[in-house]
């Protein structure tokens, strides 16, 4: 059970006061018990030295009559009991009792003191007067010896009368402090529970969503700034959960906006948001906190969220939902692992990029026939024409040489775009670098070019489509030989890992910074004029590309005009 704070503070005051008022009582009423037993001692100790000589003369002259009355009225007067015994501890006189009836003294402690010749001193039971007593003996002397001792004597009943009074003083005394403490306990504890409770109170209101609330105080004290500050507090609670639900209705209009499809989900794949144009996407209403896969399945997008959680890093793919083709970008958010999947709707744009292919794909095959006619027709003229129609004739067979080589190269990379899958064989692309580079061998001697190829012994065998691996070196070392006109080609391999790098340099005319993002595009040539001149059809590159990306890896390319290129493509031992 919760204790409040005015009780715990109150009880602790109460349990202090009421322990420093039984250490008050504890502690004072034996020092002052003894002081006044003390004072009592000195005082019995005061009669019995008045009184000396007097006993002294009367018990020499061995007038006991006289000494007994004498004591007698003495102690009535003083209200003590006064006795007086011989050496021999026979009682001569006394206050009280009949001496002769009395039993001898001399064993007594405050008697053997005296008569040692010291003041004696003792609390004890009486056994003639049947009372608790203080017992104080003073030597009586003449002449050097001692002839007797005077005992005066007081009831303890008396003093513990006195002392019963004094402690019911103290008793009264430590009563009333301790209940004005109380009071002024309770006073201060409501005085500091009462703010407190009150900004409790409106600590909870706040809390509930009530953020109009505030808390004034009189109190200039530490609480007082407190009140402030909460005050100060709920002022910018109030400012910022003001701008907080503007920018949501913001942020709600802009999600509800977008044409994109929009999911949000958690690290266990319940949704925490989406938009309209997603219900739409997928046909259904999704609830939020449930599992996506409640509304919807998609193998598609099943695998790309894996994907990202396995790599921790965005990622995008292909889904079809419905019949429609998007493009789906996922990306995880750090710390809390939310995944968020915007969905583009790429049908029309697929769509376009089919007939497209389509349609290069079929002029391409449309043109195979009437260009190998034209190159057939070239051929048989070539010898029945004049000098002078040669030269026609010449142009004629090398432009159709031209066509017939976009042809191809436009029905390879369409093959490669497809995806089309792999003739994987286990090769060794020493050997067959080796091979390629015999059939650049005219060529390099007609342009006076040195080709070296380094690394290639102790190469692991890779996994390959090796017609494709061999149309990577053919067009490399094509555009190589192509761009270069003095000094060498190198194809440098070396195995590094899981992986084989392949670079492949020349010392030609380079790239220039700028074209370098798009050298890989179909049909892209930096020098329009030298690759017209050379039969270039602008395709070489992008087939490299593609086919480097089907073996899962990847290609990087470093220039600088004037010096040479080097194309640096990196390809797995094994095939995943």
């Amino acid at each position: 059970m919760t204790r409040s704070l005015f009780s715990r503070i109150f009880g602790g005051y109460l349990f202090v006061i009421v322990l420093l008022s039984a250490l008050i009582l504890a502690f004072s009423f034996s020092p002052i018990r003894r002081h006044y037993i003390d004072s009592l001692t000195d005082g019995l100790g005061n009669i019995g030295i008045s009184l000396r000589m007097t006993v002294t003369q009367l018990l020499l002259k061995k007038q006991f009559d006289e000494l007994n009355g004498l004591v007698r009225s003495l102690a009535k007067e003083e209200n003590i009991r006064i006795t007086v015994v011989d050496p021999q501890g026979v009682v001569v006189a006394d206050s009280e009792e009949n001496p002769k009836a009395m039993e001898n003294h001399r064993g007594r402690p405050e008697i053997i003191e005296a008569l040692g010749g010291a003041t004696g001193r003792s609390l004890r039971f009486s056994s003639t007067a049947q009372k608790e007593m203080l017992y104080i003996a003073i030597p009586l002397q003449s002449e050097g010896k001692i002839v007797g001792v005077l005992r005066t004597s007081l009831f303890l009943s008396q003093i513990e009368t006195l002392l019963f009074s004094l402690k019911m003083n103290i008793i009264w005394i430590a009563a009333v402090i301790a209940l004005a403490s109380l009071i002024g306990a309770l006073i201060f504890v409501r005085s500091l529970s009462r703010p407190i409770n009150d900004l409790m109170a409106a600590a909870r209101r706040i809390g509930a969503g009530d953020l109009k609330v505030r808390v004034f105080l009189k109190k200039k004290d530490e609480i007082g700034r407190l009140a402030d500050t909460f005050n100060y507090m709920g002022e910018q609670l109030e400012t910022s959960f003001s701008e907080l639900a503007h920018q949501k209705e913001e942020l709600n209009s802009i999600i509800a906006s977008l044409k994109e499809g929009l999911l949000v989900l958690d690290r266990t794949g319940d949704v925490l948001r989406c938009n309209e144009s997603f219900s739409k996407a997928v046909g259904k209403t999704l609830t939020y906190g449930k599992p996506y896969w409640e509304a919807f399945r998609n193998a598609q997008f099943s695998e790309l969220l894996e994907r990202v959680r396995r790599e921790r890093k965005g990622s995008a793919g292909e889904v079809e939902l419905l019949g429609r083709i998007y493009l789906c970008s996922v990306t995880l958010l750090e710390p809390g692992q939310q995944i968020v999947a915007v969905f583009h709707d790429i049908t029309e744009t697929k769509s376009l990029e089919r007939i497209k292919r389509d349609f290069v794909v079929n002029v391409s095959h449309e043109l195979r026939t009437p260009l190998t006619s034209i190159k057939g027709f070239t051929e048989t003229l070539e010898g029945e024409v004049t000098e002078e129609g040669k030269r026609y004739v010449d142009i004629i067979r090398r432009n159709t040489d031209r066509l017939i080589n976009i042809v191809s190269d436009l029905l390879l990379l369409s093959e490669l775009e497809e995806k089309s899958p792999l003739q994987l064989e286990r090769i060794n692309l020493g050997s067959l670098a080796e091979n390629v580079a015999r059939i650049f061998d005219p060529r390099l001697k007609e342009k006076s070019l040195a080709l070296s190829l380094e690394g290639t012994a102790g190469l692991p065998t890779i996994t390959a489509d090796p017609f494709k691996v061999e149309q990577l070196f053919v067009n490399l070392l094509d555009n190589a030989i192509k761009y270069t006109e003095k000094g060498e080609i190198r194809v440098a391999m070396a195995a590094s890992n899981e992986h084989v790098v392949i670079r492949i340099s020349d010392t030609g005319i380079g790239i220039p910074n700028q074209d370098l993002p798009r050298i890989f595009e179909r049909f892209y040539v930096v020098d329009k004029s030298r690759s017209r001149k050379f039969g270039g059809t602008g395709l070489g590159l992008s087939i490299v590309k593609h086919i480097v990306l089907l073996h899962n890896g990847h290609i990087d390319v470093e220039s600088s005009p004037g010096v040479g290129t080097t194309f640096s493509i990196t390809l797995p031992v094994n095939q995943g």
